[in-house]
């Protein structure tokens, strides 16, 4: 094999301690955000068992001011038996003056008719949930600040394409490593997983297949997310990803074809160690 293999000689390919580094701090970022949100769901079956009405008069049982209500007052119960001035100011004071009275008012009221169960237990594991949470949250805004860090170090081009940020932009450096490592966006497309798969059979060939999802699937979700925002910010690929919708492909599908644009332009940007130039 070794005298008639034609494959290339191996030639070792350095990667900066900080893109190492960016590594372990965005994955592990990854796991403090996903034990968050199994903390959320949690949030959302503990209050149906407690106060299921809830949810009617607020757009979400995550907000500030609902963390802080049901942690001060775990149960309907408690909300029905606290004083309204109390109440009130507390609703008011973490949602910065949005929620008034009249909210407290209407809170109160559904408190008292609820059907929700009375149960110290499940109030206690509320709290310490929303406790959880609050500590997660203070963790994750840690390590942004720590990826803020190392990303300036780095100076990475990818800061510059409208609508990624620090923590994006960590994610896909991290992820990709060193860019050297791929001679040509097409590989750097594979390493991602956005490539579509290919179904031979005989003389047939499939025309719709699946994207392989193979590589790594933090730089996958990462550009997933990226191509996102930098669509509503840049008119380039806002116009590339409705064409790809008036085409009639469904979203992900068009959402996929602007995300395979868009990493031929990180490949040029970080192969070239220039910034980005919005297209007229």
């Amino acid at each position: 094999m070794l005298f008639t293999d034609n494959s290339k000689s191996y030639s070792p390919i350095t990667i900066s301690y900080q893109i190492i580094e960016l590594k372990s701090l965005t994955r592990y970022r990854f796991r403090v955000v996903r034990q968050r949100s199994k903390a959320k769901q949690s949030i959302v079956r503990l209050v149906t068992i407690i106060f299921p009405e809830l949810t009617s008069l607020v757009w979400s049982l995550h907000q500030k001011s609902i963390q802080a209500l049901l942690l001060e007052l775990p149960t309907a119960k408690d909300i029905a038996n606290c004083h309204l001035t109390k109440l009130t100011n507390l609703l008011k004071k973490y949602s910065k003056g949005k929620y008034s009275k009249d909210k407290a008012i209407k809170i109160k009221k559904l408190a008292a008719e609820s059907i929700g169960s009375f149960n110290r237990a499940i109030a206690f594991e509320l709290q310490q949930t929303i406790k959880l949470i609050q500590y997660l949250d203070t963790e994750i805004k840690t390590i942004d600040q720590k990826i803020k860090e190392i990303v300036d170090e780095i100076d990475t081009p990818l800061i510059t394409i409208p609508g990624i940020g620090y923590t994006l932009a960590a994610i896909i450096i991290a992820e990709i490593g060193n860019i050297h490592r791929f001679v040509n966006p097409a590989k750097l497309l594979a390493y991602s997983g956005l490539d579509p798969s290919v179904y031979q059979s005989g003389q047939y060939n499939a025309s719709h297949t699946r994207m392989v999802k193979r590589g790594s699937k933090y730089l996958r979700w990462a550009i997933l997310q990226a191509v996102k925002t930098v669509a509503m910010r840049d008119r380039t690929f806002k116009d590339y990803l409705n064409k790809k919708l008036a085409e009639g492909k469904h979203y992900f599908v068009a959402l996929s074809h602007a995300g395979k644009k868009l990493i031929r332009v990180i490949f040029y940007l970080l192969k070239n160690n220039t910034t980005f130039v919005a297209q007229s």
